[in-house]
């Protein structure tokens, strides 16, 4: 009986032995540190100089040209400027961009002129294919007739905003 357990002992061994057999992989880790997007304004946006006469609009491309409509009339004495920025970040990337979506006030501190639709001289989209880039936008004015003479500036400033896609 002691070699019959003896025996049935060494076969249930073998086998749970068998059950334990394992194998070991090794793996690495690492992280790429992307160089964080960045804006920085380098120009300013100025319309310049304009007669209001009866009213109108004016729209400001991002391209620095003006289009007057109406009975606006454009006049020299200013440098025509579309707001200029310089997008920085990991090369080979791309972002959105995300420009101010509603209605502002320009005021000469008692009269107000409305500044609106925005537009970007990348659409929605660009794209860090050497790690910046440059973006320009413009808006549109809408200048009442007879508008009252002076220098209408905004009372705080406008926010664009880019983010990595």
């Amino acid at each position: 009986m002691k070699r019959l357990l003896l025996i049935f002992s060494l076969i249930i061994l073998s086998f749970s032995t068998e059950g334990m057999a394992q194998a070991t992989a090794t793996f690495t880790a690492s992280v790429t540190i992307i160089q964080p997007i960045g804006i920085t304004n380098t120009a300013n946006m100025n319309f310049a100089n304009l007669d209001a006469k009866s009213g109108g609009a004016v729209i400001l491309s991002p391209d620095n040209t003006r289009i007057s409509q109406g009975g606006v009339e454009l006049t020299d004495g200013n440098t025509v400027s579309a707001a200029t920025f310089e997008v920085t970040g990991q090369a080979g990337y791309t972002y959105s961009i995300t420009l101010p979506n509603s209605d502002h006030v320009l005021t000469n501190g008692t009269d107000n002129i409305i500044i609106r639709d925005f537009t970007s001289s990348l659409k929605d989209e660009g794209s860090l294919a050497d790690g910046s880039q440059t973006l320009r936008v413009g808006a549109s004015l809408d200048i009442n007739p007879n508008q009252t003479s002076g220098n209408y500036t905004s009372p705080g400033g406008f926010n664009i905003t880019v983010n990595y896609n």
